[in-house]
């Protein structure tokens, strides 16, 4: 029998995650067996707005940098970790000690309650893309040295070196994902600074007027939230040699600039909808969207069974359809 945590389960991937999991009623254990999951438990700062209904899950409410709240949600049998919680990226530059605290302190927390039950747990970590920056080669292997100019995206590169460092040493069986941005997010925009490439697309679909921060060549590497849920268990079912010693690896994506979105939605939601984009450029958002790295070389990914979506108005076409199901 498999116990299950996923923190961040209230978040737009966590919930979907906790569905799948649930759905899918077996994950590798630590021994790279299929395992019944009998017990899952979503962690979240905040209530879900939706609850699922099913006897092997349990929801918890808490902060993930308390310790004692993090190891009131750790079940000694536990087999498998999905840690998604973390303060976003520009709620991170806007406040360096919140997000060092939730995202620093909390997975440390975490990780070390997992060090001392001996089980070496199945870890799998959202890391971003945020943990390059600066002067980089037009295009990007894994084997980049990590350079971030943000604090979220140092807090990001830290997760990783923890989830290699405990994996090292015995105490887990870690993966980190770098995700690209996650497109489209329902509900109403969050503090990252990525944000817009959701909006732009959410809200005139919804009929609603939409200021982009940024203008319309800015490029950004997106996936969507259906596929990068596919790919975290992707990851967490990989056996661990097929890792090797590299832990993180880079989700491969699809490269878009604000303008393809904004033409997906005319095509998918007409002239109309199009129209209700416009542009204010916000200097803070900018800056940060300056710093992000454009093109990446995904060929480990692709080789270890890891996806992209093929084209924007496929991830636009997605989202509708989420939308519709009340995701």
């Amino acid at each position: 029998m498999g116990s299950v945590l996923i923190t961040g389960a209230n978040g737009m991937l966590g919930r979907r995650l906790t569905a799948q999991v649930l759905e899918a009623g077996t994950l590798a254990g630590p021994d790279g067996k299929q395992t019944v999951v009998d017990a899952v438990v979503a962690a979240d700062v905040a209530e879900p707005p939706v609850k699922l209904s099913d006897a092997r899950l349990t929801y918890r409410v808490g902060d993930i940098s308390d310790p004692d709240f993090v190891s009131d949600i750790v079940d000694s049998e536990v087999t498998s970790v999905f840690h998604l919680a973390g303060v976003v990226s520009g709620a991170a530059e806007r406040d360096f000690d919140l997000g060092q605290r939730v995202n620093v302190d909390g997975m440390t927390y975490l990780l070390e309650i997992l060090r001392s039950l001996g089980t070496a747990p199945r870890f799998v970590f959202t890391s971003s893309l945020a943990v390059y920056g600066g002067d980089l080669p037009a295009r990007l292997t894994d084997g980049q040295r990590l350079t971030p100019q943000t604090s979220y995206g140092m807090q990001k590169a830290m997760g990783e070196f923890l989830v290699a460092e405990y994996t090292r040493r015995g105490w887990i069986d870690g993966r980190a994902l770098r995700l690209p941005t996650i497109a489209i997010r329902p509900g109403a925009a969050n503090a990252a600074a990525s944000s817009f490439v959701s909006a732009i697309v959410r809200e005139p679909l919804a009929g609603r007027a939409y200021a982009c921060p940024v203008d319309e060549t800015v490029r950004s590497p997106i996936l969507s939230p259906g596929r990068c849920v596919e790919n975290l268990l992707r990851a967490h079912e990989l056996p661990a040699d097929a890792w090797g010693w590299d832990r993180s690896v880079t989700l491969p994506s699809l490269d878009a600039t604000v303008a393809d979105l904004v033409d997906a939605v005319r095509r998918i939601g007409g002239e109309q909808a199009a129209e209700l984009v416009t542009y204010e450029p916000d200097p803070f958002v900018a800056a940060i969207v300056a710093g992000w790295p454009q093109a990446f070389d995904t060929s480990r990914a692709l080789r270890l069974g890891f996806t992209a979506d093929a084209s924007v108005d496929e991830i636009v076409a997605a989202h509708v359809e989420d939308v519709r199901a009340g995701w």
